[in-house]
């Protein structure tokens, strides 16, 4: 690939100067969005920026591809193009903008880390419950990995939102998204043996609408309870990637894997989008393929 041309470097530094000052971007951003330009432009050769075709911007998208570029990389660039192409029309540089129809590569989804059932077990067994704190965490392990709940759902779950009467637990979610979700067995006995006896003596008198509470007298912070979760993990041995909604993800695929179907679990995990629910399907299906190939006669 050959430089840009000296006009060409010109209208990706005008580029450059004008979403640095709309923008405030740093500096990695605009190196960046600068070395994808550039080397757009060098491999024009023919043309420049401003000339540039779809079927330009199509065959150097192939050239990316044919390189082994990740998709993630190749979608990068699509963003910097179409805001590079969106400068040049509002400055009247341009009247179409020649990646409009052009669609990135999708990117492959990640799949989210999740644990075995025995691994969980083994995690919620962890926890000392002959003390109160041990015995507030049990509680906390127990509920996340029965209902599904977001970190944030769970430290900030307050006494008028949990029925343990019927229970349930009421949650508001993303968009003020209200749902209830049933809490297991397992988990109301913990909660219960929790609220009974160890929550009055970590407030030590302090008062909390908080279900889950700390010694200063309020909620638990997300960061506080993934500290919780990468202790628990490391008593019980499990050197699996942990994220702070590890048992969330558990929660989702083992219910997969015990065959509640995608709807429902959606419902429980408070997606709005069932596509968002439906990467959970990925690690259950890799489960049953593997089940598949080791007892399958013709696996």
């Amino acid at each position: 690939m050959s430089q840009p041309s000296q006009q060409d470097k010109k209208l990706i530094q005008a580029f450059l100067d004008a979403v640095w000052l709309e923008s405030g971007l740093s500096k990695n951003t605009l190196v960046a969005y600068k070395s994808d330009l550039s080397l757009f432009s060098g491999y024009l050769v023919s043309t420049t920026l401003i000339d540039a075709s779809p079927s330009h911007i199509q065959q150097y998208l192939a050239h990316l591809l044919s390189q082994s570029s990740k998709a993630s990389s190749v979608a990068r660039f699509m963003s910097t193009l179409r805001r590079f192409y969106r400068f040049q029309i509002r400055e009247g540089k341009l009247a179409v903008d020649p990646c409009a129809d052009i669609r990135s590569p999708k990117q492959g989804r990640k799949l989210p880390n999740s644990l075995s059932e025995s691994q969980v077990e083994e995690l919620l067994d962890s926890p000392d419950t002959g003390r109160d704190l041990g015995l507030r965490d049990r509680a906390m392990l127990e509920t996340i990995y029965a209902t599904g709940l977001r970190v944030t759902e769970l430290v900030k779950l307050e006494l008028l939102e949990i029925n343990i009467t019927v229970g349930l637990v009421r949650i508001v979610g993303k968009g003020n998204k209200e749902r209830l979700v049933p809490l297991g067995e397992q988990a109301l006995h913990w909660i219960s043996k929790y609220m009974a006896e160890a929550r009055s003596d970590i407030l030590k008198g302090k008062q909390s609408n908080s279900v889950f509470v700390t010694a200063r007298g309020g909620g638990m912070t997300r960061q506080a309870f993934w500290h919780i979760i990468k202790k628990y993990a490391a008593l019980a041995n499990i050197d699996h990637h942990l994220s702070p909604h590890t048992l969330r993800h558990a929660f989702a695929t083992h219910l997969l894997n015990h065959g509640a179907d995608l709807r429902s679990v959606q419902m429980l995990l408070g997606h709005s989008d069932l596509s968002t629910t439906q990467i959970y399907t990925h690690v259950a299906r890799e489960r049953l393929q593997s089940i598949h190939s080791a007892h399958h006669p013709r696996g």
